[in-house]
């Protein structure tokens, strides 16, 4: 039996992972930079510009938003550490996606490099 660490593994042979140093390039030249975490880590803190898909929504969200369904597009993913955005990446590889890339080391990496973040702010009650 597999464990999820063995299928995390495995996505990690079949994609294309980039490191913290070519993430910049890489999230600017993208169409769409997904951040496949859940919504409370998104709001939390995300990369700036990260549209937040939840990894357990996206292939029903990528299914059926016109807007995402260009098989061509530059597609840049992360979650916290890598995992979830490597098994991302992979299922975005079995719909047919061809420019798939997942920041090595995830958003706990970008935080860790020292780079811009955005928090959403909310609003006041007083």
């Amino acid at each position: 039996m597999k464990s999820a660490h063995d299928l995390v593994t495995e996505a990690k042979a079949r994609i294309h992972e980039i490191n913290i140093d070519a993430a910049d390039a890489a999230i600017h030249e993208a169409d769409v930079l997904l951040d496949v975490r859940e919504a409370d880590e998104f709001h939390a803190g995300h990369i700036p510009g990260a549209i937040n898909i939840p990894r357990g929504l996206l292939e029903f969200k990528l299914s059926n938003d016109p807007k995402l369904s260009a098989r061509d597009m530059k597609i840049v993913l992360y979650c916290k550490t890598s995992g979830r955005a490597a098994l991302a990446a992979c299922s975005l590889h079995d719909m047919g996606y061809l420019q798939v890339q997942s920041i090595e080391g995830g958003f706990d990496a970008w935080f860790a490099a020292g780079k811009d973040l955005t928090t959403p702010s909310l609003p006041t009650f007083d």
